[in-house]
């Protein structure tokens, strides 16, 4: 049995907007799946729902086995980390704690001693009698989980949890959020944007577009298997170029061909996609691949970012940035370089 049960959600305002349209999710115990998507998706709208803020049009939601589909959020076993925080700033860092406990009407002492192990938990105990505006962005996102935490939740919802966090911060409070959800064997369902963050925090993703789900699956299925042009432009990036097949090898519409493996992509309308870290760029007379020319660098660091033409058509490259010496480290727009890559890496989607 799923911890969490989504069949058939949906979600249609007045006005006929459809924001979330026949969503089937299911959760196992102590997993963590991310919806990512764009702005405006339905993760968001699919999460509030859920969690009891938005009443579905349609479809059923079922929590360890008992469907809450339509009732108040208080009596959904969820605790919620908002993306604002949302903390009471005349309550202190306890109160604000255990005011769910409270509302739940649990009596003093248990509150008392609920509180100060959730806090505990997220190494604020010593910040108890605080006030939220004496407290960093990090360490208030730490009392928003510990006030979720507190009521020892059956579904964990977590709203764009790091979205105000510096990048710095971010990746710091992210491995604190997993290494929790892990410890406790929290079942959670987390809404963001942020790529990176769904890949390295999420058990799956679900990739959702116009309300509906595009791909589910881990993170390497959808980063190396993606379903269609959508996901792998927006898990991760993607070299997308429209055409079909010809003779064995992918044709573009511009004329220009490229190597791939045809397996049983069918003769249709194709997109072509190849991540970028995926091409080898080289330069000199013992270079091997196909003739390119450079058209633009991008120094980022521990990598360099490469905007080759190949005939009519660019592809973006991403190489580990190029020591002194190395005649790649030379290289300026306008230069002849060789481009290639291994065609089993190539996908071949459907032009949707």
């Amino acid at each position: 049995m799923a911890a969490l049960d989504i069949q058939g959600l949906e979600k249609t305002y007045a006005n006929g907007f459809t924001a979330v349209a026949g969503l089937d999710l299911k959760i196992g115990k102590g997993e963590l799946v991310s919806l990512l998507g764009p702005s405006g998706c339905g993760k968001t709208t699919t999460l509030r729902m859920v969690a009891g803020f938005i009443d579905p049009t349609a479809g059923r939601i079922t929590i360890e086995g008992r469907e809450v589909t339509h009732l108040p959020a208080h009596a959904r076993d969820t605790g919620m980390v908002f993306q604002s925080y949302a903390l009471f700033p005349h309550m202190s860092v306890a109160q604000n704690v255990a005011f769910g406990l409270e509302m739940r009407k649990v009596g003093r002492a248990e509150r008392e001693a609920r509180t100060v192990e959730a806090l505990k938990r997220v190494q604020l105990d010593h910040l108890a009698e605080r006030y939220p505006r004496q407290l960093s962005g990090g360490q208030q996102q730490r009392v928003a989980l510990a006030r979720a935490l507190v009521v020892n939740p059956a579904v964990f919802l977590l709203d764009e949890p790091l979205s105000n966090l510096d990048a710095k911060l971010r990746g710091e409070v992210r491995s604190e959020i997993r290494a929790l959800q892990q410890a406790l064997g929290l079942t959670t369902l987390m809404v963001t944007h942020d790529q990176e963050e769904a890949l390295t925090m999420s058990d799956r993703l679900v990739v959702m577009e116009g309300g509906r789900v595009r791909q589910a699956g881990t993170a390497e299925d959808l980063y190396e298997r993606p379903a269609d042009a959508f996901v792998a432009n927006f898990v991760g990036r993607s070299n997308l170029i429209r055409g079909r097949l010809a003779e064995g090898a992918f044709e573009a519409a511009s004329g220009t061909r490229l190597a791939c493996v045809p397996g049983g992509a069918g003769t249709g309308p194709l997109v072509f996609a190849l991540r970028p870290e995926r091409i080898g760029l080289s330069v000199g007379d013992d270079a091997t691949g196909e003739p390119a020319v450079l058209k633009e660098i991008l120094y980022l660091g521990a990598q360099t970012e490469y905007v080759v033409a190949l005939g009519a058509e660019r592809l973006t490259v991403i190489r580990p940035t190029p020591a002194a010496g190395d005649p790649l480290h030379a290289a300026r727009p306008g230069d002849g370089v060789r481009a290639r890559w291994t065609p089993e890496h190539v996908r071949l989607l459907p032009d949707t």
